[in-house]
């Protein structure tokens, strides 16, 4: 059995792969935004271990947040599945892509770790070296998970770290004419977050429907990864620790 917290597991993606972990036997936290909202997941999932709330647009809920998932021990996977797209460019910078960070940074290093991307990261902006958060996209900020994703596989070796792109699936925030599959959309994440495949137990890959795709190749280059993980140390204030190894 694993120990799995899911971020931004209220509905959507999260909360259908919260129900797939748990019913072949893991254990998982739940995470939302709000109390309301954590009532509400809890009656979705009421065989979750619990749910943690805070909302990830706000940097000190956010540490907050972690904190509250070290108390809980060691979890086994991380899946940072939360993410806003009709929202200011400010709150997408801070919920797309600080919030992982932050809380990559701060809860007790997994065994694996699963980031949400999107397709949509290929138009995303890679010049770091303009970043404006007021005017960050939500395709930049899918470009910028994914180069956080590599960023942690290179920085981490012995930390499984992958990006998924779910696909255009029908959730709340893709649409009902959505047309790929929903049932392949989180079955990914949960593949990537326990499976003994040995397809599974890789790093630093971004995956659509369980098998390895190419990313932008801004992802791979180590300068990029190392500007991005210096502008969110500095806006948020909390550096990646270095490898246990």
């Amino acid at each position: 059995m694993a120990r799995v917290f899911i971020t931004g597991s209220a509905d959507g993606l999260g909360q259908l792969a919260a129900q797939q972990l748990i019913s072949t036997g893991h254990q998982v936290v739940l995470h939302a935004r709000n109390v309301k909202r954590a009532e509400q997941a809890m009656k979705k999932v009421p065989k979750a271990s619990q749910v943690l709330t805070a909302d990830l647009g706000n940097i000190d809920q956010t540490k907050e947040l972690a904190m509250k998932v070290n108390d809980l021990g060691f979890f086994d996977a991380v899946i940072h599945n939360a993410g806003v797209y009709q929202a200011s460019g400010e709150a997408i910078f801070t919920v797309n892509l600080l919030a992982p960070y932050i809380l990559t940074c701060r809860i007790h290093k997994p065994k694996r770790l699963i980031y949400l991307s999107s397709g949509m990261h290929r138009h995303g902006h890679a010049d770091l070296r303009q970043l404006d958060t007021s005017r960050v996209t939500y395709s930049d900020s899918k470009l910028y998970i994914n180069i956080l994703t590599m960023a942690v596989a290179h920085k981490w070796p012995e930390v499984y770290a992958n990006a998924v792109d779910p696909g255009w699936v029908p959730t709340k925030m893709g649409g009902a004419g959505a047309p790929d599959s929903l049932e392949q959309g989180y079955q990914t994440q949960t593949w990537l977050a326990v499976s003994d495949d040995p397809e599974a137990k890789v790093t630093g890959k971004y995956f659509y429907h369980r098998r390895v795709k190419e990313g932008r190749i801004e992802a791979y280059d180590a300068a990029i990864q190392e500007a991005l993980l210096t502008i969110c140390e500095r806006i948020s204030g909390v550096a990646l620790p270095m490898s246990n190894k």
